[in-house]
């Protein structure tokens, strides 16, 4: 439903995004993420048609947005991070104006009606949207995004200002949407992003910096092994703590033990990480059993999505490299986020073809040598 392909976008000599591709299938729900600056926003607007590329392509629904503005926006419902809304006018009104304005040819109260029923917000259609709160100022502007039911949703931030209960609310309206639309979700939310979305896209300095399931780009971030493990030293005092620690420390596979806060007197819980090759859960049990101690919790923690999004966009990471050379994320170059800046960047060549050429030309040249 959104192809995109190779696309960049210049401010002058700055390139906020750098040569990006990637494409989101029918019914699939995306979570776009990236810090500030990191060209997020002008990827959701070039993609909206708001603003036009430098180059690259944009295809929704198999229409060019650039060639054809007008039949591909119309396949496009779109929620911005502040919602177009003419506050004067009564929800209804503003919803019948939409409906109009989109040219739908759906009948016109069945479709309003199944709109608001669906946002929650029938009740409130006679009332003045400046007297709405924040949050049904919210739902309104997702209505007026469903009205005309386009195959594509790109919602940027949509639960900014409502209540948790709200938020449910929401969360569980884009996953129904998700089984009959293509949505792209934008929010700083990061629990949001891992609950609702089916992938994941993380853009870092105008680049495509991961794309998977967060379970997948945690793979490719680390080979560690995370868990934590509430122990009961034997003589249920402080002085146990260092002494199981230690002995932690010494189980081959384990890299890092942490004894965290006391959970009851003499309990304490270690944070420990381990190698991806050994299973050390056998290891801390025998232990623990020689040494009169007690287990009273064993839980393994994967990488969060904020553990992810820390590591990409923080330098934490040297090099991310896609396996697949094929996908968008990272095909055929690195970056390198310890110097702050992506390989992209460093390449005085955007153009793939060319960076590829480059590549080949030190790999013939390289192999002259080892003759």
């Amino acid at each position: 439903m959104i192809e995109v392909r190779n696309l960049s976008k210049r401010y002058g000599d700055k390139k906020a995004v750098n040569d990006i591709s990637f494409s989101v299938g029918k019914g699939e729900i995306l979570g776009f993420l990236g810090p500030n600056g990191a060209g997020k926003s002008t990827t959701m607007n070039m993609l909206t048609g708001y603003i036009s590329s430098t180059s690259g392509q944009i295809l929704i629904n198999g229409v060019d947005i650039l060639e054809n503005p007008i039949e591909a926006k119309s396949n496009i419902g779109y929620l911005p991070e502040i919602p177009p809304l003419y506050v004067d006018m009564t929800v209804d009104g503003y919803l019948n104006f939409m409906y109009d304005l989109k040219k739908c040819k759906l009948t016109r109260k069945a479709h309003l009606k199944e709109i608001c029923d669906l946002c929650k917000i029938s009740h409130v259609r006679e009332r003045l949207i400046r007297n709405l709160s924040k949050g049904y100022k919210q739902r309104v502007g997702l209505a007026q995004a469903l009205i005309n039911n386009p195959p594509v949703l790109i919602l940027d931030e949509p639960t900014v200002g409502l209540d948790p209960s709200q938020i449910i609310e929401i969360r569980s309206l884009i996953k129904k949407l998700g089984k009959n639309h293509t949505v792209v979700l934008s929010s700083h939310i990061l629990p949001e992003i891992q609950a609702v979305c089916d992938r994941i896209i993380i853009i870092n300095k105008g680049v495509i910096a991961a794309d998977g399931t967060a379970a997948e780009i945690a793979d490719k971030l680390t080979n560690e092994h995370k868990m934590t493990v509430r122990i009961e030293g034997s003589t249920h005092t402080a002085s146990d703590k260092q002494e199981i620690t230690d002995a932690l420390k010494s189980i081959d596979g384990i890299k890092y033990v942490r004894a965290d806060m006391e959970r009851e007197k003499g309990i304490y819980d270690y944070d420990i990480e381990s190698n991806e090759e050994i299973d050390v859960r056998r290891a801390i049990n025998t232990l623990c059993r020689e040494k009169d101690w007690n287990i009273l919790m064993f839980q393994l923690s994967d990488m969060t999505l904020e553990d992810i999004f820390m590591k990409i966009t923080s330098g934490d990471i040297t090099a991310v490299k896609s396996n697949d050379e094929n996908s968008s994320a990272l095909a055929g170059y690195e970056i390198d986020f310890e110097n702050g800046s992506s390989g992209a960047e460093k390449e005085t060549v955007s153009d793939s073809s060319e960076i590829k050429e480059k590549k080949d030309k030190k790999s013939s040249s390289k192999k002259g040598g080892d003759k």
